[in-house]
């Protein structure tokens, strides 16, 4: 699997945000808004979901965002166009249910926004009155402003610093809009404190809302277990059962607590193997 180009988003010292399209035909030519690949960049390496952001079926193109934040998100961000990757896998997961909904908010958070972008897409051509809403910690770090304003209604763009747009966050927003007007659907995807706030904001105001969930993943076909998330008291996974879930159904607080599960050992191994 090739990479065919790179593009640096967004940098801000040590954070950065990078686009790379890759050489995938058969992946191209099946997945849809929602669903996303796994890939390795070395063959020892550790396997990491990515949302499929956007597709050229003619090209067998995909195109994939991420942050470099992990070893592996930071050594995928060291390769150029025309390196390989060692495998990559999809599409994965359940595709969102596109129909006409009716007026839908989507919410984006920081790298979040590229995950809302597909499915923006999709719900846009179905019909839909769309209302999109990103944020990111200062204008620096915002990504596809210009892609996401060519397909909504309604563009609200906040930044916590105030540097662009609106100060504050997605969910005073959200809120805002909740108390203005009726709404049928809310799709959110960013940090797990925000979806949860999200969450709990159109619960109050009975808005049926979706999450992708970033639960973590190792195998990424239902067989490790690593991706489980409780749902209505049940145990689903996120990697065959998900991304997408009833936001007012997630068990917040476990998801939470299970995704700090190895971050004192990523930290660890990043000053161990450093990316140069």
């Amino acid at each position: 699997m090739k990479i065919v180009k790179k593009v640096v988003l967004a940098q801000i010292r040590d954070t950065r945000i990078t686009k790379i399209e890759m050489h995938a035909p058969l992946i191209a030519a099946k997945v849809k808004a929602g669903q996303f690949v796994v890939l390795m960049v070395e063959e020892k390496g550790e396997r990491i979901p990515l949302t499929v952001v956007d597709t050229d079926k003619d090209k067998g193109i995909i195109t994939l965002i991420f942050q470099e934040l992990g070893l592996t998100t930071k050594l995928l961000g060291k390769l150029n166009a025309r390196n390989a990757l060692y495998a990559v896998v999809g599409p994965m997961g359940h595709p969102t249910e596109i129909k006409n909904y009716g007026k839908v908010i989507l919410v984006g958070g920081g790298v979040g926004i590229a995950e809302i972008y597909p499915v923006a897409k999709a719900f846009k051509n179905a019909g839909n009155h769309i209302v999109t809403i990103i944020g990111a910690r200062t204008k620096g770090l915002l990504i596809l402003e210009d892609e996401l304003k060519t397909i909504s209604d309604e563009l609200h763009v906040v930044t916590d610093d105030a540097s662009y747009g609106k100060k504050g966050f997605t969910t005073d927003v959200l809120k805002e809009l909740l108390v203005k007007d009726k709404y049928n659907l809310v799709y959110a995807v960013g940090p797990i404190p925000m979806m949860r706030k999200v969450s709990s904001l159109t619960k109050d105001f009975n808005v049926k809302t979706l999450v992708s969930l970033n639960a973590l993943m190792v195998d990424a076909s239902g067989m490790c277990g690593c991706c489980r998330v409780s749902i209505n008291n049940e145990v689903k996974f996120s990697c065959v059962d998900g991304p997408e879930f009833d936001a007012h159904s997630v068990d917040w607080e476990e998801l939470e607590k299970r995704n700090k599960i190895y971050e004192k050992k990523e930290k660890e191994i990043c000053k161990l193997y450093p990316v140069r």
